[in-house]
C-alpha cells in the first residue's frame, strides 16, 4: 500500500517509457496510452492514498488508546454506552468519503461504456485456447483471422517434460497474428466466446471485458501512442488458460491502410476453391499445419490426447470410422461423457482446412482408416445441411 501510494505523484504519461507489457519487479499498474486510462491510473493512486490515510488514522488512534489508557497505568474502562455525536460523526464522515471517491469513479465508469461514434468495430471471439478477430465496420471490414500463441513449445515444455530452450523476452505474450489498429482512432470491441467464459484485456488501453458464450458484450479503446501492447485472457478458462495471449499492434494511419490491403490480398489467396480436388499428400501437408495451429494443445502432437481431459486421436474409433461422422464432429462439436472437456465445433475453419486436418489425422500415427481422404466439397456439403 505504501509503495502504491508513493507513485501517485508520478505523471501517468511520463513515469517511464511505455512498453505495452508487464515489467520485471513492476510495482504499479501498466502505464496507460490514452486519456481514459490516465484518469483510471490517477484515480487508482489517489484511492490508495485515501485508504492509506484512513489506515494510519484509524490504527493510530486505536494503538494510542491501547497504550495510553492501559490498565497498568491505572486506567479503568469507561461506563458510557453511546454517544450521539460520535455516532453521527462516524456515519457522516465515511459517507462523505465514499461520495468523494464515487463521483470521479462514476465518471470513468460511464466513459468506459460509451462505445458510440467508433471509427472501427472489431469482434473478438474467445475459444480454447486462442482468439478469433473479425473486423466488422470501418476500414478493414471483412478481415478475419485466428490469433494463436507463437511461443515455441520447446520454451514451454510438454506435460511431464521440461523446456529445452531458454525463454524469450515475450514468453507466453506473443502470437502469430497480431490485431492491428490505427493510432488515435476509437476502436469498438465486441466480445463473445464459442465454448467457455474468456476475458479480453489490454491493461495499457484501460479495457477489460468478459467474453461469454451466447452473449455479446462490448467496450472500446483509443491508443494514442504507436507500439505493441500485450495482454492475456484473464478468466480461468481451462487447461491452457495461460496460453492465449492478446497482442495489439498500433500503427500509423498510413501503415494501417497498407496492412489492410496486404491482409485482404492474403485472405483472397487463401480462399481455396471448395470444388478443387486435392491429392492425399497435399491434404496431409496442409492438415499438419492446421493441426499444429489448432488441435495440438488438446490432442497433443503424438495424438494421444490428455488422460481424463481430451480424447486421443491415435486409434480413435471416430477417426478410423466413417468420415461423415468425423466431418460432423469438426463442424458441430461433440460432448463425450468419458472426457471432462467437450469438443467444440470448428466452423470458423475453411472447408479446405477441415478436409485437410481430417485427412491428416486419418493417415497419422497408428491410424489406418478405410476412408482415408476427405475433399473440401464433402465438408461444404455437410456444412450446407
Amino acid at each position: 500500500m505504501f509503495g502504491l501510494a508513493a507513485t501517485a505523484s508520478i505523471p501517468a504519461w511520463a513515469a517511464q517509457e511505455t512498453t505495452g507489457r508487464p515489467l520485471e519487479h513492476q510495482l504499479n499498474m501498466q502505464l496507460p496510452v490514452n486519456g481514459l486510462g490516465a484518469d483510471i491510473y490517477s484515480l487508482h493512486n489517489w484511492m490508495m492514498i485515501i485508504c492509506l490515510v484512513i489506515f494510519v488514522a484509524v490504527f493510530g488512534v486505536m494503538f494510542y488508546s491501547v497504550f495510553k489508557h492501559r490498565k497498568s497505568l491505572g486506567h479503568k474502562p469507561a461506563t458510557f454506552h453511546e454517544s450521539t455525536a460520535v455516532e453521527i460523526a462516524w456515519t457522516i464522515v465515511p459517507f462523505l468519503i465514499v461520495i468523494g471517491m464515487a463521483l470521479p469513479a462514476t465518471k470513468s465508469v460511464v466513459a468506459l461504456k460509451d462505445t458510440s461514434n467508433a471509427d472501427i468495430t472489431i469482434k473478438a471471439t474467445g475459444m480454447q485456447w486462442k482468439w478469433g478477430y473479425d473486423y466488422l465496420k470501418g476500414e478493414g471490414e471483412g478481415i478475419a483471422f485466428l490469433s494463436n500463441l507463437s511461443t515455441p513449445r520447446a520454451q514451454i515444455g510438454l506435460p511431464g517434460e521440461p523446456a529445452t530452450e531458454k525463454r524469450g523476452e515475450n514468453y507466453l505474450l506473443e502470437v502469430d497474428n497480431e490485431m492491428v489498429v490505427p493510432v488515435g482512432k476509437k476502436i469498438r470491441m465486441v466480445f463473445t466466446a464459442n465454448d467457455v467464459i474468456h476475458a479480453w484485456t489490454i491493461p495499457a488501453f484501460a479495457i477489460k471485458q468478459d467474453a461469454i458464450p451466447g452473449f455479446v458484450r462490448d467496450g472500446w479503446f483509443t491508443a494514442e501512442k504507436i507500439g505493441t501492447y500485450r495482454g492475456n485472457c484473464v478468466e480461468l478458462c481451462g487447461k491452457d488458460h495461460a496460453f492465449m495471449p492478446i497482442v495489439v499492434r498500433v500503427v500509423s494511419n498510413e501503415d494501417y491502410t497498407a496492412w489492410v490491403n496486404t491482409k485482404k490480398k492474403e485472405m483472397a489467396a487463401l480462399a481455396d476453391d471448395p470444388t478443387k480436388v486435392w491429392t492425399i499428400d497435399e491434404l496431409k501437408t496442409k492438415g499438419e499445419q492446421v493441426y499444429t495451429a489448432n488441435c495440438v494443445a488438446c490432442h497433443q502432437a503424438n495424438g494421444k490426447g490428455v488422460p481424463n481431459a481430451f480424447a486421443p486421436l491415435d486409434g480413435s474409433p471416430v477417426v478410423n470410422g466413417a468420415k461423415a461422422h468425423q466431418i460432423d464432429v469438426l463442424l458441430n462439436g461433440q460432448d463425450t461423457p468419458a472426457y471432462a472437456s467437450a469438443m467444440p465445433g470448428w466452423k470458423q475453419l475453411s472447408d479446405t482446412e477441415i478436409a485437410a486436418v481430417i485427412t491428416y489425422t486419418r493417415n497419422s500415427w497408428s491410424n489406418k482408416a478405410a476412408e482415408n481422404i476427405v475433399q473440401p466439397a464433402e465438408v461444404l456439403a455437410a456444412r450446407s445441411k
